[in-house]
């Protein structure tokens, strides 16, 4: 009887032991939303950052651009259903502190960044993972060589733009002519607005306009020519940048306030800073990333620009008034 009493105590044990180590049973959920055009991440760092942290990754993909993505979060504020925001922007940084949506958290990994100039937020709200300049990606089939941003302005409905309001493509194009034009940048807008074909929610939706044929040109990456390159093997359009000065889009990953599980959003950001995900984002966010990783060949034919402007923090906290004034001219 002492025997199987002592067996039945140890296959107890035994079976609670199993169970402790089964990731599956134990496993912590962290929930990341991103937009559409991110869900590549689903495939591509999903099963590492679960084996590196014993969780399960939930990424949520659904919405159109950071601005969508950034809605949503504010109405689950009381409540807020993900631990992680990727694709904040210098200019939708100011929106989300304004809604005191987000939590510091200043990562250990920041010394990997090759360039301190990409640190846009000193408060560690959000943190830099890949970058890119902004540019008019054209067919060179009906689109003539263009020089200055004026240029534009003379083209009849043949440009796709992405809506400040919802896309963060759109709103930092905004705030590219404005960092060009200053004061001035409405009336550079109502001379723009001639040649406007259609005001997209999001950057896909332009792409798929412009890929169609629909479009001729559209607000888009420097990188595009190297997507071309590496799918195509050929470069069919021209990539344009204003002799005046490109501007760049600094993308970040954020810690959303009152995440379930901050501890292990803490290590997501660490993770975005690091080898494993930083190398996947030139062949598949086409964009260039903040760490120094081995880049591919198409690279080669990712533009930069030469010459770049920026916007003041002045012209940043006044978002808001902004875009009811860009809305008063396009609507």
């Amino acid at each position: 009887m002492m025997k199987r009493t002592i067996f039945l105590v140890v296959s107890v044990l035994l079976l609670m032991g199993c169970k402790k180590n089964n990731p599956a049973e134990n496993a912590t959920t962290l929930t990341v939303y991103s937009y559409n055009s991110m869900s590549w991440i689903k495939d591509a760092i999903k099963a590492d950052f679960e084996s590196l942290y014993n969780c399960t990754l939930t990424i949520d993909t659904q919405f159109t651009d950071t601005g969508d993505m950034l809605s949503k979060v504010v109405l689950e504020k009381k409540d807020p259903k993900a631990d992680i925001i990727l694709g904040i922007t210098p200019a939708l940084l100011i929106k989300a502190k304004q809604h005191d949506i987000l939590s510091q958290y200043k990562s250990p990994n920041l010394k990997n960044i090759k360039n301190q100039k990409l640190l846009f937020d000193s408060n560690h709200y959000t943190t830099p993972y890949d970058y890119g300049s902004l540019a008019i990606i054209y067919n060179p089939d009906k689109i003539g060589d263009l020089k200055n941003f004026s240029d534009l302005w003379k083209m009849d409905k043949q440009l796709v733009i992405q809506d400040p309001r919802t896309s963060s493509t759109g709103l930092d194009f905004l705030m590219w002519t404005i960092a060009l034009y200053g004061d001035n940048w409405k009336n550079e807008w109502k001379s723009l607005h001639k040649g406007i074909l259609a005001t997209t929610s999001g950057w896909s939706e332009s792409f798929a306009k412009f890929e169609s044929g629909e479009a001729a040109m559209m607000v888009s990456y420097a990188t595009d020519l190297a997507y071309s390159y590496h799918y195509y093997k050929t470069v069919k359009n021209k990539i344009f940048i204003p002799e005046e000065g490109g501007y760049i889009q600094i993308e970040g990953a954020s810690i959303i306030k009152g995440a379930k599980n901050k501890k292990l959003a803490e290590k997501f950001i660490d993770y975005v800073l690091t080898k494993n995900f930083q190398e996947k984002i030139p062949l598949n966010q086409w964009m260039f990333p903040v760490i120094d990783v081995e880049m591919p060949e198409a690279f080669n034919y990712a533009v930069e620009p030469e010459k770049t402007v920026s916007i003041s923090n002045e012209i940043i906290n006044s978002i808001d008034s902004i875009l009811e004034q860009w809305e008063s001219i396009n609507y």
